[in-house]
């Protein structure tokens, strides 16, 4: 086994929690289950995973083969990237019907075709879903096994998912090989990204929950209070509900998809009364506004029950999930006043 493959695979095996490093053993398959009977699974990382080469040495184990054990690490730990959203477009009525195989041939023959030293390997998924990897090389060096671009592809939907390497160069031949591949006419990206590729597969399959439901408090029990403590009750009560009815119709009852950010660009011109000698030309104003949370839909959905904010939210902010995208131009309309603004 070449010594750059035993190294992958090794840095690939310390990088999985110790007590998952069984299960996603079993799922590459690559080694059988006597072998992997022969490991002591409670010892160090280090010590496991020089055992897991030693056993790939003896089945002689490829490039192939550490390929798709990195291709099982990133779909069961899919939020250590940065995925975006992108989406393909047809020109005309063209035929829906998908083979995979064909895909697969045009996609590789398309990336080599433009690049000689490229590694591209595939795996498909029971949800209809194709991850490819690709590995980057140029025409003097061979493929970076470490410098990898990830797609997710849903066949017969018009929506890719993907998370690029630091050699973002060559992003333009992997979208090129994408609608070569799946017959379709141009793609653009979406604005869309996050580390929880199920949350964007939630927002642009529209599987988030939007069945709205009323919502139905439980009464407080009323105590012996003087009239101006029941009027505030009341009131604070009524406050309560229409908050609460008011954020169901928002954000609906159901989980949020998970977000870690969304980005405001504000790009108008600052404008000032010529009277008042402030600036005597335009001049382009900008600003950026970042919102940051481990949640960020969940986080927005608790402000206004804790009092933190006005009910309803701004459109800026609940649009999110609906517009499937989390990064805004914020900027004036045409023809109207300075003060107007709109969010594409």
């Amino acid at each position: 086994m070449d010594e750059i493959v035993a190294e992958y695979i090794r840095r690939t095996v310390l990088k999985i929690p110790r007590d998952e490093i069984k299960t996603v053993l079993q799922k590459w398959g690559f080694l059988s289950e006597a072998q992997l009977q022969t490991i002591n699974f409670c010892q160090i990382k280090e010590n496991i995973s020089q055992d897991v080469v030693q056993l790939c040495e003896e089945n002689s184990a490829g490039v192939k083969q550490a390929a798709v054990l990195d291709i099982i690490y990133n779909h069961i730990y899919s939020n250590k990237r940065v995925w975006s959203v992108y989406q393909m477009n047809k020109t005309g009525e063209e035929t829906d019907f998908f083979d995979v195989t064909d895909f697969k041939k045009k996609f590789k023959r398309r990336l080599q075709s433009a690049l000689t030293n490229v590694t591209i390997n595939f795996r498909e998924y029971e949800d209809n879903a194709i991850w490819i990897r690709i590995a980057w090389g140029t025409p003097y060096t061979k493929p970076n096994q470490y410098k990898t671009s990830y797609v997710v592809y849903h066949s017969q939907t018009p929506y890719v998912f993907i998370s690029v390497s630091v050699l973002k160069r060559n992003l333009p031949l992997l979208c090129q090989a994408l609608v070569a591949a799946s017959n379709y006419h141009d793609i653009h990206e979406m604005e869309l990204r996050s580390h929880s590729l199920n949350s964007l597969k939630d927002i642009v399959f529209k599987r988030y929950s939007q069945n709205f439901q009323s919502y139905y408090p439980r009464p407080i029990q009323e105590r012996n209070v003087g009239p101006e403590n029941s009027r505030i009750i009341q009131e604070n009560r009524n406050e309560k509900e229409r908050i609460q009815r008011v954020n169901s119709e928002v954000f609906g009852d159901g989980p949020q998809p998970k977000l870690e950010f969304a980005r405001y660009k504000l790009e108008t011109m600052f404008k000032s009364d010529p009277q008042m000698n402030v600036l005597n030309k335009k001049e382009p104003f900008r600003c950026l506004v970042k919102f940051s949370s481990p949640h960020l839909l969940e986080s927005l959905k608790s402000l206004a029950p804790v009092g933190m904010a006005d009910a309803p939210l701004s459109p800026l902010l609940t649009c999110i999930p609906h517009k499937a995208r989390n990064y805004f131009k914020i900027k004036e309309k045409k023809g109207v006043s300075p003060r107007s603004f709109v969010s594409p």
